[in-house]
């Protein structure tokens, strides 16, 4: 029997701009009631390059040309536009390709969205049966496995609550649960695993080595985190602007893909020590203002001193859990995650409309000494769970040791690790 499990050959897509045509029947709705109300489209593609569009036609992908092996875990990575969620949904059968053909050898389950294949009047245990059924299972056969898909899952005391109920964590847990115990031959899982907790996403990805390793099913994950990619993956695909830029071992993927990054974010970046975005129309939360105060000029910052980020965002209607990060980065990779409103209940659970100021301090002694990019975004989770509203602009600053009152060497730059740790030893002398 031939090892090929999907075969690819000269796949192109290609949407129409101004149409509906997103490939599903929701975001079709979902985008023509945006529009009757004079809205912007919540599904409209933005930060895309312009030589992907041709009139009034955008190329989400351009003769791509893969093979996937029986046994094989392919990561697929890239920048967020850059086609990876248009390849899978093409590979699931959820839209057709504009061009090429596709040739799969097995039954395969699919993970693209939260809730995925899930009816939400129905009954976690009735989801099972009936994503089991989609999936060509008999009943004997879900039967037999459903003791185990639930105690993997974890959500057995509602197993008979209707998944509407269920929290994103819940569903996630549940739908991989599923596609991962009713056996079949090929694997498709999106970003979608980043909702669950870091416990069961450890789970997940052991869950999916052992599918692949122990019985030689294909396994396809897309995800921006590169540890689970290169804990996971024994090739990856990287994809640029809705073309295959490199296929092959995992490591010289992903140094491509965070050399592309590094290098956009220099070119996104500033050494102005505010930045002011503009003001965005049916937008209801936006940021007006980011930036950094240090000590010296131009963004230099003692390695031993604290130093504070601020911004100013607008709010024009009531909302709840918006969430604000600021992400630190060093060589394209995000050294330091905060969110506003992680430990401020009254801002996490409403936002008035009005314009807001806050502001964090980066401890002394916490950043090695080097150079880094400052970025601010927000999104909430229940208005758009994979989209986000990001200006895109960010802030260079650097962490020196001139002046610095510390005598040790081990804080200069290539000697330390990613976070420094301020807190002094504390030394008893036990014997005599």
């Amino acid at each position: 029997m031939s090892q090929v499990a999907i075969s690819v050959k000269n796949l192109s897509k290609t949407y129409q701009l101004g149409s509906i045509n997103h490939g599903t029947l929701f975001q079709d709705l979902q985008s023509a009631w945006a529009r009757w109300r004079g809205k912007e489209d919540p599904n409209a593609k933005v930060g895309q390059k312009h030589d992907r569009l041709v009139g009034t036609n955008f190329h989400a992908l351009s003769n791509i040309n893969l093979e996937f092996n029986k046994g094989e875990r392919v990561g697929i990575i890239g920048r967020n536009g850059a086609g990876k969620s248009t390849l899978l949904k093409i590979l699931s059968r959820i839209t057709s390709p504009t061009e090429g053909k596709i040739r799969i050898n097995g039954r395969i389950a699919s993970l693209l969205e939260v809730g995925t294949g899930f009816h939400p009047e129905l009954t976690g245990r009735e989801n099972v049966f009936l994503n089991g059924a989609i999936l060509g299972m008999r009943k004997e056969e879900i039967v037999r496995k459903f003791d185990e898909i639930v105690d993997f899952s974890g959500v057995e005391e509602f197993i008979d609550t209707p998944v509407k109920r269920y929290s994103s964590g819940m569903y996630v847990r549940l739908a991989f649960a599923v596609a991962a115990h009713l056996e079949p031959d090929i694997m498709v899982v999106d970003e979608v695993l980043a909702v669950g907790d870091a416990v069961f996403q450890k789970k997940c990805l052991g869950k999916m080595d052992s599918v692949s390793k122990d019985q030689g099913r294909l396994v396809i994950f897309v995800s921006h985190s590169m540890d689970a990619i290169q804990s996971l993956c024994n090739r990856s695909i990287l994809l640029d602007d809705g073309k295959v830029k490199f296929d092959g071992d995992t490591s010289s993927a992903i140094s491509l893909y965070l050399d592309a990054l590094k290098s956009d974010l220099m070119q996104n970046s500033t050494r102005e020590s505010e930045i002011h975005f503009p003001l965005e129309k049916n937008i209801n939360h936006q940021l007006l203002t980011f930036g950094i105060q240090t000590l010296d000029k131009e963004n230099f910052q003692p390695f031993d001193r604290p130093f504070q980020f601020y911004i100013k965002y607008k709010v024009t209607g009531r909302i709840s859990n918006l969430v604000i990060d600021l992400r630190i980065l060093k060589d394209g990779e995000t050294i330091l995650l905060t969110c506003l409103g992680d430990q401020n209940e009254t801002i996490r659970d409403q936002h008035e409309p009005g314009v807001y100021e806050a502001n964090v301090t980066i401890p002394s002694i916490f950043l090695p000494v080097g150079n880094y990019i400052a970025q601010v975004s927000m999104h909430v989770p229940q208005m758009h769970p994979h989209g986000i509203y990001n200006p895109g602009k960010g802030i260079q600053f650097q962490i020196h040791q001139e002046g610095s009152n510390l005598i040790s060497s081990s804080y200069i730059a290539g000697w330390s690790g990613k976070v420094l740790l301020s807190e002094p030893w504390k030394v008893n002398r036990i014997t005599t």
